[in-house]
C-alpha cells in the first residue's frame, strides 16, 4: 500500500510539473500587435516597449488615484458609465466576479473609468460602487478629465475603435476589459460581457502570478 501511495504521489508531481511546463506565458501586447482600427494612428508602427501612461483620476470616495496606487499590481481596466443600460451592467457584474475571486489577493486590483465624467460625479460613483459591492481597497471606480480619460482609452489601453478628440461631442462605448501586468504592460484584451472571457481573464491572472 505504501508503494502504491508513493507511486500515486509521484504521478501527481509529474502531472503538475508537465502542466506548468506546457502552460504558455501570456503575450506582451504592443500597438503594432492590435487591429490598426484599435490604435491611434500615431502609435500603429510601435512594436515594443509600450506601457500604460500615467494617469490622474478621482475615485468613488473623492480620492486622487494615480499609477502609484497600482504600482506592482496586476489589474483589469474597463471603460463604462453609470447610466448605461446595455453592456455596462454586465461588465460591472463581471468586474465584481473578478474582485470576489481575488478578494484576498493583494496583487490584483480593478480600475473602472467613466466615459461620461461630466455626469458621473463622486457622489454618483459612490452610490454606484456601493450598489455594485465595490471594495474601496480593491476597485477604484473613477471620474476625471474627459480628454485625459479618452486619451488613455485610445493611446494607452487601446480599448476603442472610434477616433475622436475627447471633446463635447466625442463618446466611446466599449465592452473591452484590459489586463495589465506589474510592469504596466498589456497582457490581454477581453470581452467584458462574455462569461467565457471572464473565465479566461481569471486564468490569465493566475498565469501572471506564477
Amino acid at each position: 500500500m505504501k508503494v502504491f501511495n508513493l507511486f500515486i504521489f509521484l504521478l501527481l508531481i509529474l502531472f503538475l510539473s508537465c502542466k506548468n511546463t506546457l502552460e504558455k506565458p501570456l503575450p506582451i501586447y504592443n500597438p503594432a500587435h492590435f487591429n490598426p482600427e484599435l490604435v491611434d494612428p500615431s502609435l500603429r508602427d510601435k512594436t515594443e516597449y509600450h506601457t500604460v501612461s500615467d494617469f490622474k483620476l478621482i475615485n468613488q470616495n473623492g480620492d486622487t488615484i494615480t499609477q502609484n496606487d497600482y504600482k506592482d499590481k496586476i489589474y483589469i481596466a474597463d471603460f463604462f458609465f453609470t447610466s448605461c443600460k446595455t453592456i455596462c451592467p454586465m461588465m460591472t457584474n463581471n468586474m465584481a466576479e473578478i474582485q470576489n475571486t481575488f478578494l484576498k489577493d493583494d496583487d490584483v486590483m480593478l480600475l473602472s473609468l467613466s466615459v461620461t465624467p461630466e455626469i458621473d460625479s463622486v457622489s454618483i460613483l459612490n452610490e454606484y460602487a456601493t450598489n455594485k459591492g465595490a471594495i474601496d481597497s480593491k476597485w477604484n471606480i473613477t471620474t476625471g478629465n474627459k480628454k485625459h480619460i479618452y486619451n488613455l482609452a485610445r493611446k494607452s489601453y487601446f480599448a476603442v475603435v472610434e477616433q475622436g478628440d475627447g471633446g463635447l461631442q466625442d463618446f466611446i462605448h466599449t465592452p473591452n476589459f484590459i489586463l495589465i501586468d506589474k510592469k504596466k504592460q498589456i497582457r490581454g484584451i477581453y470581452d467584458g460581457t462574455s462569461t467565457e472571457d471572464i473565465k479566461q481573464i481569471i486564468e490569465d491572472i493566475r498565469i501572471l502570478k506564477h
